[in-house]
């Protein structure tokens, strides 16, 4: 028995599988639908003039937008004063930072500590995060949308 269901052996179909009245025709974008016209709104579009706006990688950005509190972008940085969260850097913030810039000194940025011959990026990144003398900024969200910058020399680890 074959896998096509014909239990005579070796005999070739001879009529196809789908008549050719049965052909579908295929989505053409060129065609226009009868009572659309090009220039004007769609009227699934809530608003056809922001088609071109993007929102940022802020999971809240789309919430705050949705309230109706615009907030500008300097008024959610929480001052360093008031920040609420620990100083002590996460081994997620560790990760991130040491990954991020030991692809920064793969690709010539300046090393900022004195190198002693080494020539991995990744052990040159440890040694700078150890002398705190990374550039670099965490920036921690908070569930109101706002947010805190620390920077790595202020992170205990």
């Amino acid at each position: 028995m074959s896998d096509y269901g014909d239990e005579g052996g070796a005999e070739p179909m001879d009529e196809p599988a789908f008549e050719e009245d049965e052909l579908q025709d295929y989505y053409d974008p060129e065609t226009v639908v009868e009572g659309e016209d090009e220039g004007e709104p769609r009227p699934e579009d809530d608003n056809a003039e922001n088609d071109h706006v993007i929102v940022s990688g802020d999971p809240n950005a789309v919430a705050n937008q949705a309230k109706g509190g615009e907030k500008s972008h300097r008024d959610k940085r929480v001052p360093n004063d008031q920040r609420m969260t620990t100083p002590f850097m996460t081994k997620y913030e560790k990760a991130r930072i040491l990954g991020t810039r030991a692809l920064q000194i793969s690709m010539n940025a300046p090393v900022l500590v004195d190198l002693e011959g080494e020539t991995d990026p990744l052990q040159i990144a440890i040694k700078e995060l150890q002398e705190k003398k990374i550039p670099l900024i965490v920036r921690r969200y908070l569930p109101d949308g706002s947010y805190e910058d620390w920077t790595c020399e202020e992170l205990l680890q």
